[in-house]
């Protein structure tokens, strides 16, 4: 017993006796208790609350220095605590902490006593001592917080709601929806997601028909809802938190969501927000749901409506650097190369006065776009430039396609094809972006049948990957190989019943060859059932109609789809139907337009080429 007479106190060597049977088990262990020392007495005076100071000069009187909570048997229980937990013996340990946690309703001491718990993989008991902890400090919500992790950790999910209606009754009302709106991310990982809902649902009742958190308790539901894939009483949900605060976000990024899971109707949630919350200087944060909704109908192929989007949202607030970086994206993707690289500009100017980490970190995909942009104008050397500017591995593959691409331009495809292949491989996933990047380039060139080889590598190497088998099948439309295009969308089709692109796809290259025209309307149905906004299959169904004579139905849903994107394609498919219905005024307008934007498209010059119009 040395050891302890010689560092503790007399007072606490006069507490031996009490403490002595909870040393037997540590007897032969003087060693490790040299060991635990110092760490011990850390812990202690953080637990305890001692404060402690540079030694009192000898004026200064004793009831002046800072008195410390902990007394000298306190001390000599906690450092034994310690003891038996780094002596493998954690019950005695715990035992210890719980109990003096109790006997000094310190926080610190209880959240040691779950840690102890936890490291000796005993739930019961961290549980037990976060419950402890929980009703002595009934005011400190990280006791709660620590009860509600570990009942989700031991599944029992049930005991759950009234812990989440403390911890929000104990949350300052300002900061309460961000907690609600977290709370489907902490429910996660439950293995029975119905009974978390039920929970929960429980827990935010009273949050429910309270007008300012009502919106972001529905929210809440409506995202449980929809991980459990149960996307009408999500959009039901939606609609709810709207109505109660037609002005939150929440319910609107909400429905977005289901907007791109193929929920039509929540489109017309979004719209109504937009009407009542339009983003302004004054309300920095307002412009989220635009900025998503404009993300959201890239998404869905609506390029047109996306631009318009972006194009109000960047007026009212010229300061959104990431709404001018989408723009841009927006304007390469169309090659509109000069609005593209003045969008760009202003991004950099915002960029460089910016101090959001997420901008500045958006530079570097700037500086890609503006070399896409150089290139698109056939400024090669500014090109280059631009890409000797970009830093960070993560745009590296990027880099690389894009001087790949300056490569080909100059007439070397053998040279780009070989920087594509010759890069490192560190995973599987490397490998099939590589391929991806080196197909696209072929594309980009009009190398038909080499893009066709490349993914049928591709396909072979990563058979599961059904976006690769599409875009082979796509290859092979473009070299006239229509029995192979046909056998692997139709692979395609019985692997993934609901991909509406590959029905689609079959369609209209059925309709375009004026072939089976019953069975391409039927695939394109399909799609449309699939996704009844995309523009490119409603482009499809008008132009089947066509081929089967049918006009006026053919215009309807040409004119629908124009609407949603007025692309060369579509216009040349428009512009035909209002020919062969004599309003050739109208078809002329719709042409010309489309060739404005897109001179080089390849139906919008044969339609012209064959019909004997000039633009």
């Amino acid at each position: 017993m040395r050891l302890f007479r010689d560092v503790l106190p007399h007072a606490a060597a006069a507490a031996l006796p009490r403490w002595r049977h909870l040393l037997r088990p540590c007897a032969a262990l003087a060693s490790t208790r040299r060991r635990a020392l110092a760490s011990g007495l850390l812990v202690l005076s953080l637990a305890a609350g001692a404060q402690t100071t540079a030694t009192t000069p000898p004026s200064i009187s004793a009831s002046a220095a800072p008195q410390s909570a902990l007394d000298a048997a306190l001390f000599y229980q906690l450092l034994l605590a310690e003891i038996s937990v780094r002596t493998s013996d954690a019950g005695t340990g715990y035992s210890l902490l719980l109990d003096a946690a109790r006997r000094q309703r310190s926080a610190q001491l209880y959240r040691r006593a779950v840690d102890i718990a936890l490291q000796a993989q005993s739930g019961d008991a961290a549980l037990a001592a976060a419950r402890a902890w929980s009703q002595d400090l009934p005011q400190d919500a990280e006791a709660d917080r620590f009860v509600l992790q570990l009942l989700l950790a031991l599944n029992r999910v049930d005991e759950t709601a009234p812990v989440l209606r403390a911890i929000l009754a104990r949350t300052p009302p300002a900061q309460r929806n961000e907690v609600i709106s977290a709370i489907p991310q902490t429910f996660a990982r439950v293995n029975e997601p119905a009974r978390a809902l039920a929970a929960v649902r429980s827990a935010l009742a009273g949050a429910l028909r309270q007008p300012m958190h009502a919106a972001a308790a529905w929210t809440t539901l409506g995202r449980m809802e929809l991980a459990q894939n149960h996307l009408p009483q999500a959009l039901a949900a939606a609609r709810r938190g709207h109505a109660a605060e037609p002005t939150s976000p929440l319910p609107a990024l909400l429905a977005l969501e289901l907007l791109q899971r193929g929920q039509v109707q929540a489109e017309t949630l979004v719209r109504q927000h937009l009407l009542v919350q339009t983003p302004t200087p004054a309300q920095p944060h307002a412009h989220a749901v635009q900025l998503a909704y404009a993300q959201t109908l890239l998404q869905l192929q609506r390029t047109a409506e996306a631009k318009h989007e972006l194009e109000q949202l960047t007026a009212r607030q010229p300061e959104l650097a990431s709404a001018w970086l989408l723009l841009a994206s927006l304007q390469v993707q169309t090659q509109a190369w000069a609005q593209a690289g003045q969008a760009l500009q202003t991004f950099l100017s915002l960029a460089d006065r910016s101090n959001d980490q997420r901008v500045l970190e958006s530079r570097m995909h700037a500086y890609l776009l503006q070399a896409q942009v150089a290139e698109g104008q056939n400024e090669l050397e500014a090109a280059r430039a631009w890409l000797d500017r970009i830093e960070g591995a993560d745009t590296l593959l990027a880099v690389q396609l894009r001087r790949a691409s300056l490569l080909a331009r100059q007439g070397d495809m053998t040279a780009a094809r070989a920087l594509l292949r010759g890069q490192p491989q560190r995973s599987p996933e490397d490998a099939r972006l590589l391929l991806l990047a080196e197909a696209q380039l072929l594309r980009d060139f009009q190398a038909w049948q080499s893009a066709f080889e490349v993914y049928a590598e591709a396909v072979q190497r990563f058979p599961a990957d059904t976006d690769l088998l599409y875009n082979q099948a796509m290859m092979a439309e473009k070299t006239g190989a229509y029995e192979t295009m046909e056998r692997l969308l139709r692979q395609l089709i019985a692997a993934q019943p609901q991909h509406y692109h590959a029905h689609n796809a079959l369609g209209y290259s059925l309709a375009d060859r004026n072939t089976r025209l019953p069975e391409a309307k039927a695939l394109i149905e399909r799609a449309l059932q699939l996704a009844p906004t995309n523009p490119y299959i409603l482009d499809s169904m008008g132009w089947v109609e066509f081929r089967l004579g049918n006009l006026q139905r053919a215009l309807s849903y040409l004119q629908t789809a124009h609407r949603k994107d007025p692309s060369a394609e579509i216009a040349a498919h428009l512009g035909e139907v209002l020919w062969s219905l004599s309003r050739r005024d109208e078809a002329l307008q719709v042409w010309r337009a489309a060739w404005t934007r897109a001179s080089d498209n390849e139906t919008l010059q044969e339609t012209l080429q064959r019909l004997q119009v000039q633009p």
